[in-house]
């Protein structure tokens, strides 16, 4: 089975061709950073991390962009809360954001855009909709899309546009289905808004949430890409909007195929803080939860159906988690990784075919489980042949790179090996690169290799 993917716009499931054939163009909805992301953000995140590992797993070359919104409703309302500059509110929580990815072994996106780079763009993207009519200006200033005039406007979220009262509006951010009226492209100026402003043609004011993403897009995917992602309550109003201003702009498709996640639900209901089951990643990390295991609870369900996470879950999923390192140290001990083989056993087929079927990960992961007792059944009957040995490791390396479920394993740096890098790193300071080199040939020498990064000196036993 050639790969397909549930398509919300057209409410069916699509084989998945290309606009450019091998490459992808990945847009996902990042985090609004005004406060710490929850368990139920993550559902979606880790869900675009699976679709983009099983891309990359079946050979497409995937340009992946995240956005960061940095400047809306909510960053603003928690900036004067706390008496702040705007920056200080989003940069904090931005890092705390980027510090949750690399726990959940979330792949990086290749570029996190911020809102507030892009005002430029945003005023040239609104002043080509005013000049087509089909965006109007109120007298504060304000501008809004007329949603009467894109005939499309509706179809992904399968709204009736009809019922609309001519001349409504709406200047929130968000907003439900029962108002799907025009909605705001600039928001002038108030006294609440404090020094929180941009200079445009239509007086000082800011750009309205939508506008920020078509404008992000556009700039680093171009007029027209692949896949846009991401959660269920991103479809309306949010991606809606971006549909109708995108196409009206442009004149071009937009997005190819747009993905969502569903609700994550806590205990079998709705995440709530009194309720007290509503978590966040140190929430977790607090409460011995590792991230393979909260990994495997967010994709073992799949992803357009509500899964339940829970703390209840946690021993069940850490015995899951124990068998298939266990399996690891196995193969590694009967010598299994010494090899080049490219092979993989007849259940890979099956398990890609899975994977193939829009990630349908319940059964993929149903058909390793099996095998891997199947290969285990093998291994202790001594009755295992090399080559299926061969292929045994090639097959969970293949699915731990798209899950991630391996743990972690930190690196003991022996002493005599961290004064080298240290010396190593003097070296480097003081632009002495001849004893730098010969620092890193002897690191060579003693079975470790070390690549020079932006985060410094990274190292690794060769």
């Amino acid at each position: 089975m050639g790969l397909q993917f549930y398509n919300s716009l057209s409410r069916k499931k699509e084989p998945f061709i290309p606009i450019v054939e091998g490459k992808v163009g990945l847009y996902t909805c990042g985090p609004t950073v005004y406060d710490y992301a929850h368990i139920g953000n993550f559902r979606t995140f880790v869900f675009e991390d699976l679709l983009k590992r099983w891309l990359q797993h079946v050979g497409y070359e995937v340009s992946h962009i995240m956005n960061i919104t940095d400047v809306d409703d909510k960053t603003i309302k928690k900036a004067n809360l706390e008496g702040v500059d705007l920056s200080a509110i989003t940069n904090r929580y931005t890092s705390c954001f980027m510090k949750d990815v690399e726990w959940l072994k979330i792949l990086p996106a290749d570029d996190y855009p911020r809102a507030t780079d892009f005002i430029d763009t945003i005023i040239s993207m609104i002043s080509k909709l005013l000049e087509q009519n089909i965006a109007y200006q109120e007298k504060d200033g304000s501008v809004y899309f007329n949603i009467r005039l894109f005939p499309e406007y509706g179809k992904l979220s399968n709204i009736n546009i009809p019922k609309q009262k001519i001349g409504a509006r709406v200047a929130d951010d968000e907003y439900d289905k029962d108002s799907p009226n025009d909605f705001v492209l600039w928001k002038a100026w108030k006294e609440v808004d404090g020094d929180i402003f941009w200079e445009s043609p239509w007086g000082k004011g800011r750009p309205g949430w939508h506008i920020e993403c078509s404008a992000m897009s556009h700039d680093t995917l171009g007029d027209h890409f692949d896949i846009h992602c991401g959660g269920v309550d991103n479809i309306f109003p949010h991606h809606e909007n971006e549909i109708a201003q995108s196409k009206c702009i442009t004149g071009k498709g937009f997005v190819n195929y747009w993905l969502h996640s569903e609700f994550l639900l806590v205990g079998g209901g709705k995440m709530s803080k009194s309720l007290g089951n509503y978590y966040r990643i140190s929430d977790l990390i607090k409460l011995g939860l590792t991230p393979e295991s909260v990994r495997y609870q967010l994709l073992s369900g799949h992803y357009r159906t509500k899964i339940s996470f829970s703390l209840d879950k946690k021993y069940e999923a850490d015995k899951i988690l124990e068998r298939i390192n266990d399996f690891h140290n196995i193969l590694k001990g009967l010598g299994a990784n010494n090899s080049s083989s490219n092979s993989y056993p007849e259940a890979y087929e099956l398990f890609k075919r899975y994977m193939n079927d829009d990630l349908d990960t319940p059964r993929s992961l149903a058909v390793f489980f099996d095998w891997m007792k199947s290969t285990n059944k093998k291994i202790k009957l001594d009755s295992i042949k090399k080559q299926e040995l061969r292929e045994a490791w090639n097959f969970l390396l293949a699915f731990d790179s798209i899950f991630g479920f391996l743990r972690k394993r930190k690196l003991v740096i022996p002493d005599k090996i961290q004064a080298l890098l240290d010396a190593r790193h003097e070296a480097r300071m003081i632009k002495d690169w001849v004893s730098s080199d010969i620092i890193r040939d002897n690191l060579f020498k003693n079975g470790w290799s070390v690549e020079d990064t932006v985060k410094g000196q990274k190292v690794k036993k060769c």
